[in-house]
């Protein structure tokens, strides 16, 4: 079993753990020359990329590949369906915070 992929994962978990318990009214700094709008969408596209790779991996399972084994393919389903349930809610919180601000007196 590769376990990279989670070595991986768990890092990505504690930066975000990390940024998300920053201290108060402290936003989490993006990368130099980096907008919200570019991280939003490379976040969806990594998301969309998990996707697909779990995708191809079960397929390729079920087509009986000697190179696909059920860890792997567990592993990848779980990955793909934890990166979206976390794009889900920071859309819920994007969808929060648009109704916030619309509801403020100007």
């Amino acid at each position: 079993m590769n376990t990279q992929g989670i070595d991986q994962l768990l890092g990505q978990l504690r930066a975000a753990s990390m940024n998300a318990g920053g201290g108060a009214g402290e936003a989490a700094a993006l990368p130099e020359g980096q907008d919200f709008a570019s991280a939003l969408k490379s976040s969806l596209d990594n998301v969309n990329n998990a996707q697909q790779q779990a995708s191809d991996l079960a397929k390729a399972f079920e087509m009986g590949d000697s190179n696909a084994n059920i860890q792997d393919v567990m592993l990848s389903l779980q990955k793909a369906n934890v990166s979206f349930q976390t794009m889900v809610q920071v859309r819920n919180k994007l969808v929060s915070a648009y109704q916030e601000i619309m509801n403020m007196q100007v």
